[in-house]
């Protein structure tokens, strides 16, 4: 699995001009379910992701967590992170999970978060959405299940 996880003061997703989830202070994780994931994948990212010191405290020191803080959480699916871009110009996405099985992954990564007890709002996988933030920082890490 791998995720790009930017610190966020507001976000929100959209779905045909409808906005279905948004989020004041917190994280927007765009993930992506590579071949091969399982919940083992979804468990270690979620709890990965709840715990990355990445807010500033008194000091202006990164040294809080989104549980820390309170913070929240929207997450996206976005299987194009998955894609190699190594040969052509038109990128593979032979490393992507199958739809079925990236779904039940991306559900999964969401429940952990929750009972993490955040509060977490989604996109609706597989839909073309419209995500909208403002990058605080900008802060912006990049998260792999492999590393």
């Amino acid at each position: 699995m791998i995720a790009v996880l930017q610190r966020t003061s507001n976000a929100s997703v959209s779905v045909k001009d409808k906005i279905i989830g948004q989020i004041k202070d917190g994280v927007v994780v765009l993930l992506g379910v590579k071949r091969g994931d399982s919940y083992k994948e979804s468990e270690y990212l979620a709890h990965k992701v709840s715990k990355l010191r990445i807010f500033n405290d008194k000091q202006n020191k990164m040294n809080l967590s989104l549980v820390d803080i309170s913070g929240s959480v929207l997450v996206i699916s976005q299987f194009t992170l998955c894609a190699d871009t190594r040969k052509g110009r038109r990128p593979s996405f032979v490393n992507a999970e199958s739809p079925e099985l990236s779904k039940k992954l991306y559900n999964k990564f969401i429940s952990c978060l929750a009972d993490k007890g955040l509060e977490v709002q989604s996109g609706e996988f597989g839909s073309n959405m419209d995500v909208k933030l403002v990058n605080n920082g900008p802060v912006t890490f990049v998260l792999d299940s492999e590393d």
